[in-house]
């Protein structure tokens, strides 16, 4: 792959990191960033609870949690304002779940990066949407965290 590429993935990586940090969820923060083919950033979004919703003790409590949270990558879809079509979506720290797959697939993005990941609780489920982005066409590119270091 080329290197240039591979240094805006960072880029963008980064910025997904950064983003993820203000999510309030103590257990698993999540951020995403979409970007146009031409590198410019179009929308972003971090895990958290929908405008307005009180997340002061059900962040405590996964059983409600989980009904609740909105994921990173469907936050950056919803306030992109536009059509995503052909646009990149970054994640961190792991790939998008199969609902977010198919939200993305919706949404005509074409590419998907983000980190390998041995988060075993979501292994299953992420496997369903790595097939789902094959089935339809969708690139996605999972960097491995040794291998970048010794890139940059």
């Amino acid at each position: 792959m080329d290197i240039n590429i591979i240094k805006w993935d960072l880029r963008f990586l980064e910025l997904s990191k950064l983003i993820s940090s203000w999510s309030k969820d103590k257990s698993t923060q999540v951020g995403s960033v979409i970007v146009d083919p031409k590198r410019r950033i179009v929308s972003t979004g971090y895990n958290g609870f929908p405008m307005g919703m009180s997340d002061d003790i059900r962040l405590d409590i996964r059983s409600e949690k989980y009904k609740i949270i909105i994921h990173a990558e469907r936050n950056a879809i919803l306030f992109a304002g536009k059509s995503l079509e052909n646009c990149t979506i970054y994640t961190y720290p792991f790939m998008p779940c199969s609902v977010c797959a198919g939200m993305i697939i919706q949404s005509q993005i074409k590419r998907v990066v983000t980190f390998k990941t041995n988060n075993v609780r979501w292994a299953e489920d992420f496997e369903f949407a790595r097939s789902m982005f094959k089935e339809t066409n969708i690139e996605i590119v999972e960097y491995n965290n040794e291998d970048l270091e010794k890139i940059l």
